[in-house]
């Protein structure tokens, strides 16, 4: 594969190194699992989105700069390479965003990009709820029409953000009469704050409130905050889980600076005479760089015109499975120490950890690879 990119790819790279360069803060910010690392990650948001570097890959309109997914994911690597904060803004940007300009209407889009990508407004995906998870098309949260909108009710659980963000998307049942049950779902966005909605943060392994559950009274949502028709949101929710299991919520860029610090951490820490952690270094590394060329085809593919879909979940698999074993590796170099303390390794081994359940647990990707691209027949479902 030639990897070869052209002056004007690669100015546009030396432009993000510069300006990453100056910008990206001496110390790491405090964990955005925080109240007060999270408002530190959202005034990071504001000074990316300043100089048009939150979403580069957005029409100029709405704060991007327009670029394709060749320089979309040389920022990644820039971005990344020079130990820039974790986005804060994750979940609107790599999920609701593709599914506005995709299903959103254009008030939709010019209303809510903007915010999304300063930092001003943070969302979070309320999708499961206590009976629905990898089977999301058991939800029971319903959305009942009235005037000039309409009211949800129910419980969404391990809410990503919802501890600290502002608003909230996810899918909730507006036909309880349809005929099967991912029929009769609309796609709405709604207000944490409003009246009727409690929201409780549920403590992580290290006690961080990463996630929290959401009860709903009779939220009410006006019209204006549905996405796509009523009654057809499991089709536009199939949409967003596609961005979610590939490649824009994890990067390469964001693997290979991984593996580029573990790296430094062995030649810095590591036993030479221990071959077998020294091999586990040498896999992250050959991981990274397959899931880069895994990538780099698949934008290929993408710049062609084409779609990809069932694959996301090959995607979804791998990035799951490597992210724990990379960060295992490294708390291995640390000692018996590492997991305690806080840093560049314990935290995202926590996070780390649930990569094989959320986006749809691994068990249900493996069913789509082996019905779908393998052609196997139907097994437990």
């Amino acid at each position: 594969m030639d990897l070869t990119h052209a002056p004007e790819a690669e100015a546009f790279r030396a432009e993000a190194r510069a300006w990453l360069a100056g910008r990206v803060p001496d110390s790491p910010l405090p964990s955005l699992e925080t109240a007060e690392g999270f408002a530190a990650h959202r005034e990071w948001e504001a000074q990316l989105y300043a100089d048009r570097w939150s979403a580069v890959s957005w029409p100029e309109e709405y704060g991007g700069r327009g670029v394709d997914i060749e320089r979309w994911l040389l920022f990644e690597e820039e971005y990344w390479a020079a130990g820039a904060p974790g986005r804060v803004s994750q979940n609107g940007i790599s999920l609701l965003a593709p599914t506005l300009f995709d299903h959103g209407t254009p008030e939709q889009r010019a209303r809510v990009l903007p915010p999304m990508a300063s930092g001003e407004v943070i969302w979070a995906q309320a999708w499961s709820e206590p009976e629905s998870g990898s089977d999301l098309a058991s939800l029971t949260s319903r959305a009942v029409r009235t005037g000039g909108g309409w009211l949800l009710s129910g419980q969404k659980t391990w809410s990503s953000r919802a501890a600290f963000a502002d608003r909230a998307f996810g899918i909730f049942r507006s036909d309880p009469g349809a005929a099967k049950p991912h029929q009769g779902l609309t796609y709405l966005m709604f207000d944490l704050r409003a009246p009727g909605v409690t929201v409780r943060p549920i403590g992580r392994l290290d006690g961080k409130p990463a996630f929290a559950e959401l009860f709903l009274d009779e939220v009410f949502v006006p019209d204006a905050d549905v996405i796509g028709e009523p009654g057809q949101g499991w089709r536009i929710a199939m949409s967003t889980t596609g961005n979610e299991r590939g490649l824009t919520l994890r990067s390469p860029g964001r693997f290979l600076a991984a593996a580029d610090r573990l790296v430094a951490l062995w030649r810095a820490a590591g036993d030479p005479a221990d071959t077998a952690l020294r091999d586990r270094v040498a896999d992250a590394v050959v991981g990274a760089r397959a899931y880069e060329l895994f990538t780099w085809a698949a934008a290929s593919r993408f710049a062609a015109g084409e779609r990809i879909g069932a694959e996301s979940s090959l995607n979804k698999v791998f990035w799951s499975q490597y992210d724990i074993a990379l960060h295992e590796t490294a708390l291995d170099l640390l000692g018996p120490d590492a997991e305690l303390a806080e840093g560049a390794w314990a935290e995202p081994w926590v996070f780390s950890l649930a990569g094989p359940i959320y986006a749809g647990t691994n068990e249900i990707q493996r069913d789509i690879i082996a019905e779908r691209l393998l052609g196997l027949p139907k097994g437990r479902r």
